[in-house]
């Protein structure tokens, strides 16, 4: 580890969670969604939300860096910190490889860490993902409004991987509001319904959408970088088998 990066704070519950697997005890603060790996979280500063984050809170902890990214955390609270002398190190995820290589910019390149073996893993698996056969489908995020994939993200491009076809990668927003009655003539095999950032259940979700198969997938594996993507393969292909 580099010695001047002993005091650590995450802002993104994906990158808490390869920090604390990776380096347990190096961080300081994280947020309040910030869930996993429970125990070595345990104790820990929790400095508010990923859009609120107590900027105060944090220059008190005296971090040697603050971990972001840039669609989680919004620009005038990494400004904020800068201003306070905080260094602030923003990540960029729209994709598989994106993830892997800024994983491995923050742990190994920022943090002097060895590349932990978790990592390997999750290249290994995604490496060997053979896609089933091609099914259309569009994913909600969030209901009232109802929100989905659009283009370039992350969550998009683990499923395409996994032979889901999303009929909203082309939108010009990346997670556009379309209406539940035009999701619903969308002409699609299944709509996948993650449990975060809404938590959508066998019963909140799929009865808007009657006669098409419901994939519930775990969201953590769905649209977490981190030591979950080793998992994440056989997770979702679980899931979205299931679903029919």
């Amino acid at each position: 580890m580099r010695p001047d990066r002993k005091r650590v704070v995450s802002l993104v519950p994906s990158l808490t969670e390869a920090v604390a697997v990776s380096a347990p005890g190096l961080l300081v603060g994280v947020t309040d969604w910030c869930t996993h790996p429970a125990p070595e979280l345990a104790g820990v500063a929790r400095i508010g939300g990923t859009k609120n984050p107590d900027v105060r809170a944090i220059a008190e902890l005296r971090p040697d860096l603050v971990i972001a990214n840039e669609e989680e955390n919004r620009a005038p609270d990494l400004a904020r910190l800068r201003a306070a002398g905080v260094e602030v190190l923003v990540t960029e995820v729209r994709g598989l490889p994106q993830a892997l290589r800024e994983l491995d910019r923050v742990l190994v390149g920022a943090l002097g860490l060895a590349r932990p073996g978790w990592l390997a893993d999750a290249e290994s698996a995604w490496a060997r993902v053979e896609p089933d056969a091609e099914r259309r489908a569009f994913v909600p995020i969030w209901r009232r409004p109802w929100m989905v994939l659009g283009r370039d993200t992350f969550a998009g491009d683990l499923l395409a991987r996994l032979g889901v076809r999303n009929v909203y990668a082309g939108h010009a927003e990346r997670y556009p509001k379309v209406a539940v009655a035009e999701l619903a003539a969308a002409g699609c095999d299944l709509v996948v319904l993650p449990d975060e950032p809404y938590r959508f259940t066998a019963e909140d979700g799929p009865e808007a959408f009657p006669g098409l198969p419901a994939a519930l997938v775990s969201g953590r594996h769905l649209t977490w970088y981190g030591p979950s993507l080793a998992q994440a393969p056989a997770v979702l292909s679980r899931a979205l088998r299931e679903a029919g």
